[in-house]
């Protein structure tokens, strides 16, 4: 105890130094985004490769490389599926610009090596980056529908910003009558989501598609976001207060596809 106090006396202006750099450090990176992402995406990097090791020594090679498999010839029939889709539709809609929201559309296989859902701002992590050719605010879908939009690459790796983000919306379409809206988290459960932006004179029911609107580079039109699980409307409301069950378990997610897209333009996030 006696030699404790004689370092800690001895070394009192370098520990008091110490931490009010840690402090500061601290400060800088909460109160500012450019180095708060850059500090995110450092650590991030590095916990990408721990799991990525850790999913490498756990899981048996000979499923993980069928898995793989699967998951490239499930993205190239999605590629097929989309190419007949739009036979059909230039037959039925041959002036329509709907024939053009699958055009150009290519499936990148990855699979999940992290993720977070209890958090206001999530994040996962997928193994796939640079040297896949993927890049930011690229579209990531899975086998069930929408996943999410990558917000930062590494060489080896992509963070990707999940729907239940508080700061992210997807531009959505009521797949019945074809209206209009916005997706958007409110940070509680990690199974819903807020459908806004669908006047009061519109019909909206329980069990009602919910799919992406085509209207961005991000995602093509007509991918799976959810069902309406309840909506209501007030007397004095001006749109529908409209919750939808997401159809992507993020607490189950192993394999998912990045949507590569030729004449994608910047999506952004407020």
């Amino acid at each position: 105890m006696r030699n404790l106090l004689q370092f800690l006396t001895r070394y009192s202006n370098f520990l008091i130094f110490l931490i009010l750099e840690v402090v500061a450090f601290i400060l800088i990176c909460t109160h500012n985004a450019y180095q708060q992402s850059a500090v995110w995406s450092s650590a991030n990097s590095i916990v990408a490769g721990v799991e990525g090791l850790k999913t490498q020594v756990v899981g048996y090679f000979g499923l993980r490389a069928e898995n793989e498999k699967l998951a490239a010839e499930n993205a190239q029939l999605k590629e097929q599926l989309m190419w007949l889709s739009n036979q059909t539709e230039e037959q039925i809609e041959r002036d329509s610009s709907y024939l053009y929201s699958h055009l150009d559309w290519d499936y990148v296989p990855a699979k999940v090596v992290g993720i977070t859902t209890n958090k206001q701002h999530n994040y996962l992590t997928i193994n796939k980056g640079l040297r896949d050719s993927i890049e930011v605010d690229m579209g990531v879908i899975g086998a069930d529908g929408v996943v999410g939009i990558v917000s930062a690459v590494g060489e080896k790796y992509s963070l990707v910003v999940p729907i239940i983000h508080t700061k992210i919306s997807i531009s959505s379409r009521l797949k019945t009558n074809g209206q209009i809206g916005g997706t958007a988290w409110d940070g509680r459960n990690c199974q819903y989501v807020h459908l806004t932006e669908i006047a009061r004179h519109i019909s909206v029911n329980e069990g009602d598609t919910v799919v992406t609107s085509g209207l961005t580079s991000v995602f093509p039109e007509g991918v799976m976001i959810g069902e309406v699980h309840e909506t209501s409307l007030g007397q004095g409301d001006n749109y529908h207060q409209t919750i939808v069950k997401l159809s992507t378990d993020y607490k189950s997610l192993k394999y998912v596809q990045v949507l590569r897209n030729k004449n994608k333009q910047p999506y952004g996030m407020d």
